[in-house]
Parts: structure tokens; sequence; C-alpha cells
């Protein structure tokens, strides 16, 4: 039934499908792509210090280094793809957790936890990932956990009011009188009711990580340099807008298109995991 809601919306299902071209390409980038993301084509890349234009080696030109925009623009989509479905899963895995604690706990815990939550909310977030990350060396692996470490809170309060209305169900509530261990009844009760939300919520999560990903990379202070992401392209992409501005329109653009995407897909998501949802609209 979820399957056969979600192809309704056909809006969502093009979504998916240019968002698997994204995927595939990336994924392929070593077999597909014509060059070296890292290599300089000094002498047929620049002229006069400028990136050359379009041309049939470099169908969309070379960066102010002499480098392949496409090959660049292919590569980069695996950092921005890695990214946001990482961090996204790393910040849904600890939603799910630790809402999960707070709902099944009650009492002193679930308060304690829930002000952890409306503190982390209350932070200006791109600020501190900002500062978290200045403050020491820029790399890959440090920009998913920061990005992760911040957006927790949000799914944590959704999985906690789920959990904590399925806690006074009559299956919980009779697997706690039979004295089942905690843990038994989060994986055989309440996981299993709670997944459509974990699915949902991870597609919803990629955008604004691969966004966070990008502003930081724009910024100097993401993934370094030289390996290849939309956000630095866009970064070196900049000075030489007004006589290439292919050089930031398509990393630009490929940022627009996959949020997009990912936006739509989780919107068809929730609306065929939950029909309330969408009756209620």
């Amino acid at each position: 039934m979820a399957t056969r809601r979600y192809l309704r919306n056909r809006v969502s299902v093009a979504a998916a499908i240019v968002l698997l071209l994204i995927i595939a390409t990336s994924v392929l980038a070593p077999v597909i792509s014509p060059h070296d993301p890292a290599q300089q084509y000094r002498r047929e890349g620049l002229k006069d210090g400028m990136p050359v234009g379009p041309s049939e080696k470099f169908p969309l030109g070379t960066d102010g280094y002499g480098r392949d925009m496409l090959t660049r623009l292919i590569y980069g989509g695996r950092i921005a793809l890695l990214v946001g479905l990482t961090a996204s899963g790393i910040a849904v895995l600890i939603g799910v957790v630790v809402g999960s604690v707070a709902g099944l706990a009650g009492g002193r815990v679930d308060m304690l936890i829930m002000r952890l939550v409306d503190i982390v909310l209350s932070l200006p977030t791109l600020f501190v990932i900002l500062l978290f990350v200045s403050l020491s060396k820029p790399s890959l692996s440090l920009t998913i956990i920061v990005i992760a470490l911040l957006s927790w809170a949000a799914p944590t309060r959704v999985f906690r009011a789920e959990v904590s209305s399925l806690r006074e169900r009559e299956f919980v509530t009779a697997a706690r009188s039979l004295g089942a261990p905690m843990t038994s009844i989060f994986t055989r009760h309440i996981l299993p009711h709670i997944l459509p939300l974990i699915i949902i919520y991870i597609s919803l999560g990629v955008a604004p990580a691969m966004f966070a990903e990008a502003s930081l990379s724009f910024l100097g202070l993401g993934v370094p340099p030289p390996t290849p992401t939309w956000g630095n392209m866009v970064q070196v992409g900049i000075n030489f807008y007004r006589a290439a501005p292919l050089q930031v329109i398509a990393p630009g653009l490929a940022i627009v298109i996959t949020v997009v995407c990912f936006n739509l897909i989780g919107s068809g998501l929730r609306d065929a995991l939950d029909p309330t949802v969408s009756s209620k609209r």
C-alpha cells in the first residue's frame, strides 16, 4: 500500500529518478569522468591566467587552476552525498536512541533530556558549526560529525513523542506486565512502529546536511582542497564569475537540484508511509 501511494506521487517519483541518476553518476565517477579531478591543464585549461570555457576536451570548461569542471562536478557529488547521507543517518540514529530513552523512561529522565534538546535547538546551528570547525583542522570526518551532532535534536523530539504514545498502547503495557526487558520491548514492539519515521527523517535530513557542507566548503572550512566539493567549486569560481559564469552556475545548480530532489522524496515518503499527514492537508 505504501509503495502504491508513493508511486502515485509523480513529482516525488520524478525526483527519485533524477536523484538515482545523480547517485549513479557519482558512484561511477572513476569510470565515466574524462579526467583526474586534481590534474591541472595549465597549457590547455588556462588562457592568460583565466579559465577556459566549454570545449570538446572540457565540456564545462576548466576552473581557475586549469582543472576539468565536469570531472570535479561528478566527483563533488560523491562528497555531497556521503556527507548528507552519513550525517543525516547519524543524527537520526542519535535521535532514535535519545528520544526512545526519554519516551520510555518518562519522569525526570524525560524532563532532563528534553531540556537538553531545547538548548541544542536554541543554538544558531551554522554559527556553532563554523565555531567547531574553525577550532580544528578541517576534514571530511570532522564535517560529518559536527553536522550530525547539531542535527539530532529535532528528530529526538519527534521520536520521543511517538515512543511516549506507543508506551501507553495495550501491546506495550502487556509486555511490561509480563516482565519483558525494556530492550526487548523496544526492538519487538516499538522499533517496527517508528521505522517509517526513521526512513522519513533520514531522507529529510540529507538536504540540510548537504547545504551545511557546501556552506562550510565555500568558506574554506569544510572538506579541504584539492578534494572537489560543490561548495569549494563555487568558492574557486566566484573569482571568475563575470568572465566564466559557468564556474558558479554548474556546482550551484547541482546543489539546488540535489537538495530539491531529497526534499521532494522526503515529502513523498512522509505522505506514503504516514497517510494521516496527507489526509490532514
